[in-house]
């Protein structure tokens, strides 16, 4: 996996933005994907240590993507957190059960992302 890399998949470009300048100050390094589909071709290609991912995009929804990455042998161990409008508990225990190893919602305060996003990396690291 590439210890410092973290996909963004989210349809809205200002929210890819937003997050790769926070995951960027925080010494991470960024690669954006529009819709789940692109996110998908990427994971396979880049492995990434963590992904950050919203429900709702066009072509395959973030809960596609959760279950396809635990699914794939080769990024399976990543690290996942799903970020959403939706804050009911059963869009948090949906996203849990596809795959995802957190849950956010929006708006994201940006240390929050962050640090919970070091927390899940360093669980996966030490369950590895």
């Amino acid at each position: 996996m590439n210890q410092n890399l973290i996909l963004i998949a989210d349809d809205d470009s200002d929210v890819r933005d937003l997050l790769s300048v926070t995951l960027e100050a925080a010494g991470y390094r960024a690669l954006g994907a529009k819709d789940g589909n692109t996110a998908a071709r990427i994971l396979t290609v880049a492995k990434p240590v963590g992904m950050i991912t919203d429900v709702r995009m066009p072509a395959m929804n973030g809960m596609e993507l959760c279950k396809l990455a635990r699914n794939t042998p080769a990024i399976r161990d990543m690290a996942i957190l799903m970020v959403s409008g939706n804050s009911h508990t059963y869009d948090v225990n949906a996203g849990m059960t596809a795959g995802a190893d957190g849950y956010l919602s929006k708006p994201i305060a940006p240390r929050e992302l962050v640090s919970q996003l070091q927390t899940l990396i360093s669980r996966r690291h030490l369950g590895a």
